[in-house]
């Protein structure tokens, strides 16, 4: 099991269930996407979307709010990239890459429940956090589950 979550090389063979490759290419290009909105949007994303009352904060204080939304969607970009390497060249990493992906929704949640942000709605992300990190390690185990397996 151990070989399928950290292959000793690298090659573009996926020997887990298809479904969890082609989930993977939409959350490739999920990642991508998230990634251009908060590096490009005027508000990084954070009052159009996770609803950050932005515009009754001091103009300073929303302008670092803004920057940091842009540096995550950096961070996002740099996660798509390597998600988008994955899927075209490095197949067999991608077991490894739900993991990380699982990982990344469970200190969200954590996140959330211990360092409050205030929003004037319910934003997106904190909704969809449980049910991605559930997903994800779905789709890990059907990754590194080999496709011809008999039960």
């Amino acid at each position: 099991m151990l070989h399928r979550i950290c292959p000793t090389t690298l090659g573009n063979e996926f020997p887990g269930h298809k479904v969890a490759l082609y989930v993977f290419y939409a959350l490739t290009a999920l990642t991508l996407w998230r990634s251009q909105h908060h590096l490009f949007s005027h508000d990084g994303g954070a009052q159009s979307i996770a609803s950050i009352p932005l515009d009754s904060y001091p103009a300073s204080a929303a302008e670092t709010v803004i920057g940091i939304f842009s540096l995550w969607g950096l961070s996002q970009l740099i996660i798509g990239l390597v998600y988008l390497l994955a899927a075209v060249r490095y197949r067999a990493f991608i077991p490894l890459l739900y993991l990380l992906f699982s990982f990344e929704y469970a200190m969200r949640l954590w996140v959330g429940a211990n360092k409050a942000i205030e929003t004037t709605g319910t934003a997106p992300g904190s909704v969809i956090n449980l049910p991605f990190m559930i997903g994800g390690l779905i789709l890990f185990a059907l990754s590194v589950w080999p496709q011809n397996s008999k039960p």
